[in-house]
């Protein structure tokens, strides 16, 4: 059976669906002879004037009086045929818009968010994965910070012995910035990528996920960056309670969202989730994410290991 999408007037692309989908919509008006659809094999997508025969439009409802459709047909296929008053409009608003290039070529403007369709939002595993990369990522840049800190704070304190209070307080203002840095290095990394073009950290999209507003809008650089700021808070002050009931609510609740989601109205969606090609969703945990909690759960059992035979060799010192 062939496949069809079609775009509606609100250039919302839908399907696949099969010819009869097709021909109920023509026969109510939702689509008209100017409404663009696209099946396997077509170079680009095309008016649904060239289509009526295949589509047996003509019987459902006969085409207007003096449009000759073979003539539609050559304007098509020679580049003349004008283009319908909405796509014209969007092309000029984006400059990016393509209606007559194939699915996998049209020209993806992340900007421009295409409402409606079915949304994959990204589970527990592949959010947990990506966090996992994040980790690896923030972890590195505070500790290139906190390293050389570390050895400048090393000789202050070894010049200022001799003064109890004064190294007190160099070491006071150690710990101050240590943590200062372990949380603005993640919150402005955070902020800066999920707040770019990509709308994604390095771990969300190795995992071909992205973070936007409820209704599929980019990031501001302040909500990114708060929105991971909400999430060390609650932690903080829920001693870690408030991290676990995350995890759960983004394995049972509808959309997914953690509290510090719900908090900042964000969502973790598939990367072509509010894209004009939404078909390319990935509705399992992907490669990526398989390798990675692989690698997680072999370490995390080389660790467990380790502390076993360390635990042993201390038992047997007693005895």
């Amino acid at each position: 059976m062939t496949e069809w999408y079609y775009a509606d007037a609100q250039r919302e692309r839908h399907g696949p669906v099969d010819a009869a989908v097709i021909r109920e919509k023509f026969r109510q008006g939702e689509l008209d002879l100017a409404s663009l659809v696209w099946r396997e094999g077509m170079q680009q997508w095309q008016p649904l004037s060239a289509a009526t025969e295949e589509l047996q439009l003509v019987t459902a409802q006969p085409a207007e009086p003096g449009i000759d459709l073979r003539a539609d047909y050559s304007a098509i296929e020679n580049g003349t045929a004008p283009l319908p008053a909405v796509v014209t409009e969007a092309a000029a608003a984006t400059g990016t818009y393509s209606p007559y290039a194939a699915p996998g070529s049209i020209t993806h403007d992340p900007s421009n968010v295409v409402g409606g369709g079915h949304i994959v939002h990204a589970g527990f595993l592949r959010r947990f994965a990506a966090s996992i990369i994040d980790s690896v990522v923030t972890g590195v840049v505070s500790y290139a910070l906190l390293i050389p800190l570390a050895l400048l704070m090393g000789v202050s304190l070894i010049s200022l012995a001799q003064s109890e209070l004064a190294g007190a307080g160099a070491l006071v203002t150690f710990y101050i910035f240590n943590y200062a840095i372990s949380i603005l290095v993640p919150a402005i990394y955070f902020g800066w990528m999920q707040s770019s073009s990509n709308m994604a950290s390095l771990g969300k999209m190795s995992v071909g996920a992205k973070v936007v507003r409820s209704n599929g809008e980019r990031l501001g650089f302040w909500r990114a960056f708060l929105r991971y700021i909400a999430m060390v808070a609650l932690a903080v002050v829920t001693c870690g309670i408030a991290m676990v009931v995350s995890a759960i609510m983004v394995g049972v609740t509808e959309r997914k969202q953690g509290l510090h989601d719900m908090i900042c109205d964000t969502v973790v969606v598939d990367k072509w989730a509010f894209t004009d090609q939404p078909e390319r969703q990935q509705q399992g945990v992907g490669t990526v994410t398989i390798v990675v909690l692989s690698l997680f759960g072999l370490m995390l059992a080389g660790v467990v290991v380790l502390a076993i035979v360390v635990a042993s060799i201390g038992a047997s010192g007693y005895n």
